[in-house]
C-alpha cells in the first residue's frame, strides 16, 4: 500500500505522477471490495413484501436460480440476480441502474437485456394501469428484442413463488466473483494487472 499523499485540494492541480500513484490505488480498492459492495446492495432489497408474496430479495435469487438451473451463460445468470438490484436507490430507473452496474463486466445482449427489462416486463402489467403494454414494440428493430422477452417471460414475471426452492447467494458468489474480476469493457479503463 502507498504512503504517497497528494498535496493538492483540486483535481485541476494534480501532476501524471499523482494520478499515477492514485490510480492503481483506487482501482485496487474498488475491484477488491466491488462483489461485497454487490452483496450489500442486494441484502437491501430484503424486507417489505410490497404486496407481493416474497421481497426483492427472494425475487432476485429466484430469478438467477431460474436461469442457471436453465442452462444460461454467466453473464445472463449474473445479470439476473442483479436485475432488481438498484431498486432500493434507483427506484424510477432500476433498469438503467442495473445495467450500467454489469456493463463493464457482461456482454452486450446482458447489458442490453437488463437496461431493457423494466419496460419489456410491462407486458405483464402496463394495460392493467392505463398503459401499453406493446410499448417494448418501439424496440422491435433490436437484435436483443427476443432475448428480453424471453428473460422477462422465464426469469422475471414468474419469479415470486414462495414455494421455490431457490439457491442461495453463496451458490452465486464464485459466479459473482469471476464476472467482476473481469478486465473492464469500459473504454479509457486501464484493466488492473
Amino acid at each position: 500500500m502507498s504512503t504517497h499523499t497528494v498535496t493538492w485540494i483540486s483535481m485541476a492541480d494534480g501532476s501524471q505522477a499523482d494520478y499515477e500513484v492514485l490510480t492503481p490505488l483506487f482501482e485496487e480498492h474498488a475491484r477488491s471490495a466491488l462483489v461485497d459492495n454487490l452483496v450489500s446492495m442486494l441484502a437491501m432489497l430484503r424486507g417489505p413484501l410490497l404486496g407481493y408474496q416474497i421481497d426483492r430479495y427472494d425475487h432476485s435469487l429466484q430469478s438467477a436460480t431460474r436461469a442457471h438451473r436453465n442452462g444460461e451463460r454467466i453473464d445472463l445468470v449474473i445479470g439476473a440476480l442483479l436485475h432488481d438490484v438498484a431498486d432500493a436507490f434507483a427506484p424510477e430507473n432500476h433498469s438503467d441502474a442495473a445495467a450500467a452496474l454489469l456493463a463493464p463486466y457482461v456482454d452486450d445482449e446482458t447489458h442490453w437485456v437488463i437496461k431493457h427489462h423494466g419496460i419489456f416486463q410491462g407486458y405483464y402489467y402496463f394495460h392493467h394501469l392505463g398503459g401499453d403494454r406493446h410499448a417494448r414494440d418501439r424496440y422491435a428493430d433490436s437484435p436483443y428484442f427476443d432475448a428480453c422477452v424471453q428473460f422477462c417471460a422465464e426469469y422475471d414475471q414468474n419469479c415470486f413463488d414462495p414455494n421455490y426452492d431457490s439457491m442461495t447467494l453463496d451458490n452465486f458468489r464464485p459466479m459473482l466473483d469471476e464476472v467482476f474480476a473481469r478486465p473492464s469493457r469500459v473504454p479509457g479503463i486501464a484493466p488492473l494487472a
